[in-house]
């Protein structure tokens, strides 16, 4: 792949350079010194990934991620050494189109440099994510488990990639503080950043946002956010675990393993959301819920950051209704209300 790389400190460009020199499948298109002259160069010369600098002078990262993904949009990975300290900064560029983020290698004395292989696993994670993305990116009878309906509460799925922190915490700060069902969600994002992400969601909204640790079940008034870089699935007694297989899907956690696992396991119909991102990841086990009598919701093009996931999952009649994100809160209210006086119900299709 091609990479542009944006880093006001020459130290750390030189770093990243020689990284992505290092490995034949990988080379450096262009060097951006301020988040203003990564905008330019990439509209010039698109590559088919951008490491992003957060704090730059001129114009940081956040906003050159927003410009980007407006005006020439591409693959872009926040690289920072500076994660603790603007985790908000880290969820913001995520929201506006960033895959991922990892911190940012340092040179060393002998000229070597370290974190340079959780940086190319990452490179080469979002390499397969473009690929089946089609390296485009859009813009603007199982077991049923052993626990009973009555003993378990109604339950709401959401998974979401590129632009999904700012969308959860839309959705998660429309819902009140007395929502009945249990809230799961599958984030893609590395396991080092989930407790920030967690933090951040917690000051969100009136909800109580967690870490899902192994064992938990989903329980009313609490979202529990997938928080190992395994895959998160529900097993046969409603409990939440993590697993490494497959091992090939590039998307991890991924969304497919969660909801399929839910198809097969969780006792009553719920209802499950896909939000922006990159790829398919999501579709098929939307369409699985969906087929169980799930209630299932797509975000709409207009409102994604990257229309990947959601128009997939649109693709294959996977979703109940399309809904603009500022308008998902207020149907899933909706809806558990109606599931507490009716039972389950179905959405009616809304156009595409």
């Amino acid at each position: 792949m091609r990479l542009g790389i944006v880093n006001d400190s020459p130290l750390a460009a030189e770093c990243l350079r020689r990284i992505v020199d290092s490995a034949p499948e990988h080379e450096a298109a262009w060097i951006a010194r301020d988040g203003l002259e990564a905008v330019r160069l990439c509209a010039e010369d698109t590559p088919d990934l951008i490491l992003m600098d957060l704090v730059m002078p001129v114009l940081n990262g956040v906003e050159a991620t927003r410009r980007i993904m407006t005006r020439s949009p591409c693959a872009i990975l926040v690289v920072t050494a500076t994660v603790e300290g603007n985790a908000a900064m880290v969820f913001e560029a995520m929201g506006a189109g960033a895959l991922d983020v990892v911190r940012t290698p340092m040179l060393g004395g002998s000229g070597g440099t370290t974190g340079s292989g959780d940086l190319l696993r990452k490179i080469g994670n979002i390499g397969k994510i473009v690929v089946d993305a089609g390296k485009r990116i859009e813009k603007n009878s199982p077991a049923v488990g052993t626990g009973t309906w009555a003993a378990m509460p109604d339950l709401l799925v959401i998974g979401a990639s590129t632009g999904g922190p700012q969308a959860l915490a839309r959705i998660l700060a429309s819902l009140p503080a007395d929502f009945p069902a249990g809230i799961l969600i599958i984030q893609h994002v590395d396991a080092q950043f989930v407790n920030g992400l967690t933090e951040w969601l917690d000051g969100q909204t009136a909800l109580r946002v967690m870490a899902a640790k192994p064992g938990h079940r989903p329980r009313s008034g609490v979202a529990l956010i997938a928080e190992t870089n395994g895959h998160l699935l529900i097993d046969a007694h409603s409990r939440i675990q993590y697993v490494q297989e497959p091992r090939d899907i590039p998307y991890r956690p991924s969304v497919d393993v969660a909801f399929e696992s839910l198809s097969r396991s969780w006792p009553a119909p719920g209802a499950a959301v896909i939000l922006t991102g990159m790829g398919r990841d999501g579709a098929r086990g939307l369409l699985a819920l969906k087929s169980r009598g799930w209630y299932t919701v797509a975000q709409d093009k207009a409102t994604s950051a990257v229309y990947g996931m959601p128009k997939a999952a649109v693709d294959i009649g996977a979703a109940t209704n399309i809904l603009a994100l500022e308008d998902i809160g207020l149907a899933l209210a909706d809806h558990f209300t109606q599931m507490r006086r009716n039972g389950p119900v179905r959405g009616k299709r809304c156009p595409t």
